[in-house]
């Protein structure tokens, strides 16, 4: 028999859109965390702090998640992850291939894949296409919040950009925007932290130093992934993700400790 499908109409297909994306902006202007940059490491935190059972809310710049989790190196999209970090590959169902000793290699679209939906069906929600502005700040300079925008007002001639941003509040933030650590340079450009800017590659040195690192940058503020690096001056460390993946994990740790 013929499938036919239902009698809905464009009408009910906008308001269906635009009523659920109101609902659930309006429900997440106030979170327990909210988290800043949709890759590997802001997608790991996410997924831990929802599961949980924390109100988390991902703010991403661009159209998709992952950030570079999707294409690896090169644009070549296999990605590496270095022993130990395989059980988070084996936990969520990603296949792999040991290609050397406790060296392993994934796809980098099934991986990311992946990792997405575990966070959605974890309760992680996102605010796509959507730009990190400034940062709520109370007297005691803790962070409370984020300012954030649309992405494309960027590309708006300079004449005509004066749109106004809006902010969300949150007991904690998560900086997770690689190398760019965008949260904590809006802190750097009110006098209150100093950075040191990431250093050269050394893979065997940086993805120890980026877990040991990670951690509470400033009241309300955690630093997770590359990000790590930019602030502390660490090496970096290229198309390989575990560090990215653990960093993810010991943020949402250190999060659910502070939101005791």
């Amino acid at each position: 028999m013929k499938e036919k499908f239902s009698p809905v109409g464009e009408k009910e297909v906008t308001r269906a859109i635009v009523g659920e994306f109101a609902t659930q902006f309006m429900e997440y202007v106030e979170c327990d965390c909210i988290i800043v940059g949709a890759g590997p490491s802001g997608l790991m935190a996410g997924r831990n702090l929802a599961r949980a059972g924390k109100k988390v809310l991902i703010v991403e710049r661009n159209n998709y998640l992952g950030g570079g989790f999707w294409i690896g190196g090169y644009l070549l999209n296999k990605v590496t992850i270095r022993h130990p970090a395989e059980r988070v590959l084996d936990e969520l169902g990603i296949p792999h291939k040991e290609v050397t000793p406790d060296l392993l290699v994934a796809d980098g679209p099934h991986a990311c894949s992946k990792l997405i939906a575990s966070a959605c069906d974890s309760g992680v929600r996102f605010a796509n296409m959507t730009i990190f502005d400034d940062l709520v700040l109370r007297e005691d300079s803790r962070i409370a919040g984020v300012v954030i925008n649309w992405t494309p007002i960027t590309s708006l001639p300079r004449e005509i950009t004066c749109v106004d941003p809006v902010a969300l509040e949150s007991k904690l933030i998560i900086d997770a925007t690689g190398h760019d650590a965008q949260v904590v340079r809006k802190l750097e450009e009110r006098g209150l932290i100093k950075t040191k800017g990431f250093g050269a590659m050394w893979v065997e040195r940086s993805e120890d130093l980026i877990i040991e690192h990670t951690g509470e940058v400033h009241p309300g503020l955690i630093v997770a992934g590359m990000a790590v690096s930019t602030v502390y001056g660490l090496p970096r460390m290229g198309p390989t993700f575990g560090a990215m993946l653990l960093s993810g994990e010991v943020a949402a740790e250190i999060a659910l400790e502070n939101l005791k």
